[in-house]
């Protein structure tokens, strides 16, 4: 079963009179509606084009976080064999908002960290809705520290709405973590790659995604805080998002050209959720690509590219 998005309601009204009028159909075998249905098809292909072809920020914040987006685990079960999944951050406890562990990618070892958001109530729930506690930084931080050991490549994949602010969190040293957790991103002499797949909020995605090559989903986001948020702090009212969103400046295209994202992988029509499996192909196809380009650099030019440019970031697309 399909979940529209608000924007998507007049869609949501096609093609369920087309799945109604195909619902008649089987129940009276004497009924011929296939030229109605297809009519209603075609409708619906026309409105989705339509709908998708020039997104607004706020609408391309709820296309990422689409329930049935494609979430991390999805991806490491497509692109990866052989996961060996390490738990646990050798102090406090297991994060389940953060998968990590060994694995191969095109045959090739490599170490894989992500946010994982759950797919139905409980998932969601068991693993806080992406939003990661200290251990689960400091989980990411030994997967880091292993593969540098090893000299292994690390691949992140972002989606969460920003690390979790409760007062536990806060209590084990929430901020320490996602601040060692960014400097450890920038110490590991191996390639890094991060992958924003749908939601990056805040230091809780940039903790994974300080990376020599970061590419985005082309409707994914990638936000200093959610427009809603900002819309409380600037304006005292939530429902200011979407000139929140505006401002922000957080979609793909954006920060393409200001220099945070090196690479924008293209959607099926109507956004990833659409298409699960092609969007997960996209991204593998992308992070091939992101590895074979820093293949040959050594552990120093790995660590001194990937901090200049994060000391270049911003400049670029400032005049527009």
């Amino acid at each position: 079963m399909t979940n529209y998005l608000d924007f998507e309601k007049p869609l949501a009204e096609i093609e369920g009179k087309a799945e109604e009028l195909r619902a008649l159909a089987r129940q009276n075998e004497e009924m011929d509606v296939a030229d109605e249905a297809k009519a209603l098809d075609r409708k619906a292909s026309e409105l989705l084009d339509d709908l998708y072809k020039d997104l607004t920020p706020w609408r391309k914040c709820q296309v990422a976080r689409h329930p049935q987006r494609p979430h991390c685990k999805d991806y490491i079960e497509a692109l990866f064999t052989e996961y060996t999944p390490l738990a646990g951050d050798r102090n406090f406890a297991d994060d389940h908002a953060v998968m990590g562990g060994l694995a191969r990618f095109n045959d090739k070892p490599v170490v894989v960290i992500g946010h994982e958001k759950g797919n139905d109530t409980k998932s969601r729930i068991e693993r806080n809705f992406g939003m990661a506690r200290p251990e689960g930084y400091r989980k990411a931080i030994r997967l880091m520290e292993m593969a540098d050991k090893f000299g292994l490549p690390v691949i992140s994949l972002v989606d969460t709405p920003g690390a979790y602010p409760g007062k536990g969190a806060e209590e084990r040293g929430q901020s320490e973590a996602i601040a060692r957790s960014t400097e450890k991103c920038l110490q590991i002499g191996v390639p890094l790659v991060s992958v924003v797949i749908g939601e990056g909020g805040s230091g809780g995605a940039v903790a994974f995604a300080t990376a020599n090559r970061l590419a985005m989903l082309e409707h994914a986001v990638y936000s200093v805080i959610s427009p809603e948020g900002c819309a409380s702090i600037l304006w005292k009212d939530s429902e200011k998002m979407r000139e929140a969103a505006e401002a922000l400046r957080l979609t793909a295209q954006d920060l393409n050209k200001l220099g945070v994202a090196d690479k924008i992988i293209k959607e099926p029509r109507g956004g990833a959720h659409r298409d699960s499996m092609n969007t997960i192909k996209s991204v593998g196809k992308a992070i091939e690509q992101m590895l074979s380009e820093l293949d040959k650099q050594s552990p120093k030019d790995l660590v001194q590219s990937r901090r200049q440019k994060f000391l270049e970031m911003g400049s670029k697309g400032l005049a527009a």
